[in-house]
């Protein structure tokens, strides 16, 4: 099926009332019932609208309009259009919110900044519909509800999703280095904590030569007996 033209309605307007074209050939070219064209020529429809020349947007020649009232079995070709519309590009706003929930959003930042104080402001503003401006009053306390805030969950007020939260949550904990220079107690290794240590060392042991008079004669002045007392 061939295009339509820009307007057709207009254009429609436009050809019946400056050229010779049969009600077939303007319902060809627009796209429209024969019916509807026969309306828009009777005055019964389209009043009002204002007749679109498809020879200066590039759709029409005046050669192909020539050739269709000289033969009225001539179906009108359609150009391409010189006119080039701007493409509309999808911009991401900030997120909507509804009216009945913006009074809540200053309690959501709070129960964020206090839970998950690794998020970042960006993600904040994505995940309740903020500004940077709430998000610092509301960290400086300057904020004027400040007083009478309490921190709500964004999922519980319906201000975002749990997973869309949980999203930015996993998202700024991956951004965030771990701090490799903590110099914190740490648990010795078991090794350590399980390795036993000798009552006593003697030098003889030290040597690897075992002294059996002078382990027993320390074991005695260890009870309270000298050696020169037996």
């Amino acid at each position: 099926m061939s295009k339509a033209p820009l307007m057709p309605k207009a254009t429609a307007v436009w050809l019946l009332d400056n050229t010779a074209l049969t009600f077939d050939q303007v319902a060809d070219f627009t796209k429209m019932h024969p019916l509807e064209i026969r309306a828009i020529a009777d005055g019964d429809a389209a009043q009002g609208i204002k007749g679109m020349d498809p020879l200066s947007n590039g759709q029409l020649t005046r050669e192909e309009i020539e050739k269709g009232e000289r033969d009225p079995e001539h179906r009108l070709r359609l150009e391409e259009s010189k006119v080039v519309l701007p493409q509309q590009s999808k911009k991401k706003g900030p997120r909507y919110t509804p009216v009945s929930r913006r009074h809540e959003r200053p309690s959501a930042i709070l129960w964020l900044v206090r839970n998950h104080p690794e998020l970042k402001d960006a993600q904040i503003m994505r995940l309740v519909g903020t500004t940077k401006t709430t998000i610092a009053s509301v960290r400086d306390r300057t904020h004027w509800n400040a007083s009478t805030l309490t921190p709500m969950d964004p999922v519980t007020l319906g201000l975002c999703s749990q997973i869309e939260l949980d999203f930015e949550v996993q998202r700024a904990a991956k951004e965030k280095p771990a701090d490799a220079t903590y110099g914190g107690a740490t648990l010795l290794p078991a090794s350590e904590t399980t390795r036993k240590e000798p009552e006593y060392e003697t030098a003889e042991s030290k040597s690897g030569d075992l002294n059996v008079d002078a382990v027993f004669a320390k074991l005695k002045t260890i009870g309270g007996k000298k050696p020169e007392e037996e």
